[in-house]
């Protein structure tokens, strides 16, 4: 036993990884030779120090049990070959299969959106329609000079089917100009006798064949010839809506809280309010993008500017990361610190002037959900809330940076490893240029396509009731005919109104399957761009590592190699790779879609279930999405198919966890800080031009509707130029990473077997004896 208790003691002070193994060998049990020797010791901290001299035999055969036993869980190690000389030349294709399919649903996607420019019509979108569906202002047609419209009875507007089928159950026409004052159907029939001007000026809100008020109010109800009264009105979003205003606290309508409705009834400003937001519950949305397009014509100039200065400053950064890796951490750290601690003293300083002011104390449950975005800043909680959230982000870093001091040293090195790299093959720098657009392209076709496939379709027209006491209400019908159908004669005072756009063919039933289809190939084909992208910068990056003589050995146009092999012999596996996480994306939209259905029918165990699967999934996502890029480092460098590249990275870094634990992740918490550091610097410079405080350096544009409009756009685009440059930062040390473990397993430092690696980067890891090849 003192022999054995000896050698567990002397292989006890070396570290785990050292001789290749973890600290859960202990709960293998007895089935483990190794495991079953060291299991006789009891507890090791009762071992007796003086036993174990002499015995570094009995250490190297413990030493090799423990690498035996690991092999066996993840894969051999790779061998010596001197005749490996990076990124395999002669190569075939792979995953053709999925190719083939990639290629075919490529080609359906194509043809989808042939047909749905074919049946779709995006003008149904910008333009109001009447109950003919005629569009309103649309050139070449009767309502050419008519670009409002106009409803005949806005009160009836309260109806639950203004939610049901977005429309309103009154007659809808297109106007040139909306009312101006009140008159009701009786009173234009009073003055008729004596002056007709007031006829032809009520006449532009009746339908055209109504040449003159000579039927009774009970005939034109039925009809459905003329309003019974108009109000003064504004054109909003292309419809006319009641000028409110607000009189001494009271809510009124032309100047008066109370008019006659032109059937006998008085009406108050606060009904019609609430009728005319039964109609703007369905167009807010459309509101606020009006007013952000606005903002948008207004600012895309400056926008340009503060995108293209972020590319700039991505490019100075990265270029400085080669020579100045060290103090450009610092930069960065200290940087994104001060950019918080500004947000937290601006927050403060608003949260401080609202102090005293009228309903700043409310909260967000008192305001509820509103579409005028600036309303939440106008209260006191909102920046108290951002306060708390950005002491919470400034601290968070502040003991990031205390607990991995010794790790953001070993990213420093790495990321100076990375420089070399990206310094000599300078057109990985570009290459983030073609990923974007590529991208935009995916995402601009995908976008029209839904908007084709959501206009595509003939007018539908349905029975709509004022009463809503028809039996047959929302059955479809045909205006021609319709008040000749049995439908007109059970429900007397039904009208055959336009509803919206579809249609009864084979194309118009499977509209919704199309849009679920467009959007599976969008995810699709965003994540084979990004997996083609990841897989020619691998490719570039291995080339550099295992060259002999750097930039001597270095092939030429590495990454235009690079990126030939991929297309030509792995789009099937890089299609596979993104075929696997577009699911699991569209799994995600999926639970996220039926939560916001069935909100209001889930119980707590439902919502527990729903948290459970969504936190499922996102772990699932970031472990595809970290499994596939390291599949994507192997097929550049060995050429084989997904799985078996998959397995062969997953192995690898298995059998080198506590390297991967050590400096995987904290290099992209640096690089993190430098796209904070460049969305934050533009951000600032942004709010201060949107918000007018730099009227002594350069004045900015005035008047928005919204400045966080364009500040948010500036901030998110600047964020994004700087993760693709970043990112090839990111896949650089990421292939260096893969190629650096690779070389461990392949060479042992010795004269006859040296690393490829250089000697900053054999120094990371302490590796003090070995010997390096000439650079």
């Amino acid at each position: 036993m003192s022999d054995l208790a000896g050698r567990a003691q002397q292989w006890q002070f070396q570290p785990p990884e050292a001789v290749g193994i973890s600290d859960k060998w202990q709960h293998c049990g007895s089935e483990c030779s190794l495991c079953s020797d060291i299991s006789k010791l009891g507890s090791w901290s009762t071992v007796n120090k003086s036993q174990s001299s002499g015995l570094a035999g009995v250490k190297q055969d413990l030493r090799v049990k423990a690498r035996r036993f690991f092999v066996l869980n993840a894969g051999d190690p790779r061998i010596h070959d001197p005749h490996f000389k990076g990124p395999v030349v002669n190569r075939s294709c792979t995953d053709v299969l999925c190719c083939m399919i990639f290629i075919l649903f490529i080609i359906a996607y194509i043809l989808l959106g042939l047909v749905a420019w074919v049946n779709g019509d995006p003008r149904r979108v910008a333009y109001p329609t009447d109950s003919q569906g005629h569009f309103c202002g649309q050139k070449g047609t009767p309502n050419e000079n008519k670009p409002i419209l106009f409803y005949f009875n806005l009160l009836s507007c309260t109806s639950p089917s203004v939610v049901v089928n977005l429309q309103c159950p009154t007659r809808q026409i297109c106007v040139s100009k909306c009312p101006e004052k009140f008159l009701t159907y009786m009173e234009i029939q009073f003055m008729y006798r004596k002056d007709r001007n007031d006829w032809t000026y009520y006449s532009q809100f009746c339908k055209s064949a109504f040449l003159k008020p000579a039927k009774t109010l009970t005939q034109v109800l039925l009809d459905d010839d003329c309003p019974t009264a108009i109000f003064p009105s504004k054109p909003y979003l292309q419809r006319c809506f009641p000028d409110f205003s607000t009189k001494n606290g009271t809510l009124t309508v032309g100047n008066k809280t109370v008019f006659e409705d032109g059937s006998g009834k008085t009406r108050n400003a606060v009904e019609l309010r609430a009728a005319a937001n039964g109609i703007n519950k369905v167009l807010d949305a459309r509101a606020i993008g009006v007013k952000v397009f606005e903002d948008y014509a207004t600012t895309w100039y400056w926008i340009l500017i503060g995108l293209t200065i972020a590319m700039l400053l991505s490019w100075m950064f990265v270029i400085l990361l080669r020579f100045t890796a060290g103090f450009l951490f610092w930069l960065f750290t200290f940087g994104v610190i001060g950019i918080i601690a500004y947000g937290i003293w601006h927050c403060y300083r608003e949260y401080s002037n609202l102090q005293g002011q009228p309903n700043a104390h409310l909260t967000v449950f008192h305001i509820g959900i509103q579409t005028d975005i600036s309303m939440y800043f106008q209260l006191k909680q909102t920046w108290f809330a951002f306060m708390i959230i950005l002491c919470i982000l400034e601290v968070f870093i502040i003991l990031m940076l205390i607990f991995l001091r010794d790790r953001i040293r070993i990213s420093i090195a790495l990321l100076k490893e990375g420089s070399k790299a990206i310094g000599y093959i300078p057109t990985t720098l570009i290459y983030p240029v073609l990923t974007f657009i590529l991208l935009s392209i995916c995402i601009s076709y995908w976008a029209v396509i839904a908007v084709y496939l959501a206009t595509s379709g003939v007018p539908i027209y349905k029975v709509i009731a004022p009463e809503g006491q028809c039996k047959h209400e929302n059955k479809t019908c045909n205006p021609e005919i319709f008040n000749t159908t049995e439908i007109a004669k059970a429900c007397p005072g039904a009208q055959c109104r336009f509803a919206f756009y579809g249609g009864a063919t084979l194309y118009h039933q499977y509209i919704t399957t199309f849009q679920i289809f467009n959007l599976f190939v969008f995810l699709w084909l965003i994540n084979f761009v990004i997996a083609l992208g990841q897989c020619a910068l691998a490719g570039a990056f291995a080339s550099y590592y295992w060259a002999l003589k750097k930039p001597d050995d270095i092939p030429p146009y590495p990454l235009f190699t690079a990126f030939g092999r991929a297309i030509r012999y792995h789009t099937g596996s890089l299609a596979f790779g993104s075929l696997i996480l577009a699911v699991v994306q569209m799994f995600r939209l999926i639970l996220e879609y039926l939560d916001k259905r069935l909100k209001q029918a889930q119980n707590n165990i439902s919502k527990f279930l729903k948290c459970c699967l969504r936190c499922c999934f996102w772990c699932l996502e970031k472990a595809v999405k970290f499994l596939n890029r390291n599949a994507y480092v192997m097929i550049a460098i060995y050429g084989k198919n997904f799985c078996r590249s998959a397995r062969d990275a997953f192995n690898l870094l298995m059998r080198n966890i506590l390297k991967v634990a050590v400096m995987d992740r904290v290099t992209d918490f640096v690089l993190i800080l430098g796209k904070i550091l460049v969305a934050g610097c533009i951000g600032v410079l942004a709010f201060l031009l949107f918000t007018e405080r730099l009227p002594m350096i350069i004045v900015g544009p005035t008047s928005l509707n919204y400045y966080w409009v364009p500040l948010l756009t500036v901030m998110i685009g600047s964020y994004l130029i700087a993760h693709g440059f970043f990112s090839v930062y990111a896949m650089c040390i990421e292939t260096i990473f893969i190629c650096f473990l690779e070389d461990l397993e392949r060479n042992d430092g010795s004269a006859e077997r040296p690393y490829y690696m250089s000697q900053s980067l054999l120094k990371i890891l302490n590796e003090q004896n070995a010997q390096t090849k000439k650079q």
